[in-house]
């Protein structure tokens, strides 16, 4: 690999994601962003839609239409903010321009076109990709990810389930069935549009679950899940609101298979994550928390054996913005390209 710089468009810069992107690429010393669409903003400097990237790489590009020639004259990679299925139709047609892809909606992550239809309530723009997509997922695919056009980055929810139960699940140490998945994501998770839902009175000083057995996040959670058990999953997963702007904290049940100390289970985590930057695996006794993680890659885990029910509880933090989506697609880019897959993701929370 050279050390030429890449670079990066943006599709789609006006939701939180693309935000998050902007951010991260304006400090990222092998990418850079050179083009970033707005249906609504275009003709406008990237730096008069964020005032943070005044003085920073990238402040200065004046945003266009989404226009796919345009696009792919002035990118290596591009990353894909905007809705399902509008994310697949561009997709294609900066594929075809010979421009690798990273999509950070729905479009690519589920295997199956009909379970696609079923979920998302629309039928696939573009069934004959989904074959070669890659699931992002660092940790679990790197090497296929390092040599992909067309990468599926993964959801926020996903992601914290996912690299949650993938080493008692690969060690076979829970039974694969009546995995239960609670999970609560700051108010950024639903978007940055205009939603009554959203508004700080609606939202503040409140608790609410949404989705109950209906959350598109499900059969991604399964699919993945799935592969990793070698035989096919089912989960009860239940999305809760909680008000802050960002951050995930998944707690996760799964019924033990045999007898397994604390000790055990805490060696099983400790060795399955030890060569993996972001997986922090916290000491017996401590819990993961939002704030540590806030603007980060960081997953923090915490495994606790309660013997009393014979189950295997699991708690997984990560920031639903930065590794649950725009972080993510950052370091999946990077592998794409032949870098480390930390390049310019050495990030520290940001504290208080």
């Amino acid at each position: 690999m050279s050390h030429t710089i890449i670079r990066a468009g943006l599709v789609g810069v006006t939701g939180y994601t693309g935000m998050e992107l902007a951010r991260l690429l304006a400090m990222h010393p092998a990418m850079k962003l050179t083009v970033a669409t707005s249906r609504t903003e275009a003709g406008r400097r990237l730096d008069a839609l964020y005032p943070f990237l005044k003085g920073l790489p990238g402040g200065d590009i004046i945003l266009i239409e989404p226009d796919p020639d345009a696009i792919a004259a002035a990118c290596d990679v591009a990353f894909l903010a905007v809705p399902h299925t509008a994310a697949a139709q561009t997709a294609y047609e900066l594929l075809q321009r010979n421009i690798k892809v990273v999509d950070l909606s729905a479009d690519f992550r589920l295997k199956k076109a009909n379970t696609y239809e079923t979920w998302y309530k629309a039928a696939h723009p573009h069934p004959e990709l989904l074959e070669q997509a890659v699931y992002g997922l660092p940790e679990l695919y790197a090497e296929h990810i390092a040599k992909a056009r067309l990468v599926a980055n993964p959801g926020c929810y996903p992601t914290s389930a996912i690299l949650g139960l993938t080493a008692a699940l690969s060690d076979g140490r829970i039974d694969s069935a009546g995995i239960i998945i609670d999970s609560a994501s700051g108010t950024s998770g639903a978007g940055r549009g205009a939603k009554v839902s959203s508004l700080y009175c609606e939202v503040a000083d409140s608790f609410k679950a949404y989705g109950v057995a209906s959350h598109r996040h499900t059969p991604e959670i399964e699919q993945e899940l799935s592969r990793l058990a070698g035989t096919d999953v089912l989960v009860s997963f239940t999305p809760h609101l909680v008000p802050m702007s960002r951050g995930i904290v998944s707690t996760i049940y799964a019924n033990l298979n045999s007898s397994l100390s604390q000790d055990d289970i805490q060696r099983i985590y400790e060795e399955t994550w030890a060569e993996s930057p972001w997986i922090r695996v916290l000491p017996k006794g401590q819990l993961p928390e939002t704030r540590n993680v806030r603007g980060t890659m960081f997953c923090d885990l915490a495994v606790v054996v309660d013997q009393r029910t014979h189950r295997l509880i699991i708690v997984s933090a990560i920031d639903n913005i930065c590794r649950g989506a725009s972080g993510q697609a950052i370091a999946n880019a990077n592998l794409m390209f032949g870098l480390p897959v930390e390049t310019g993701l050495t990030l520290c929370a940001a504290l208080p």
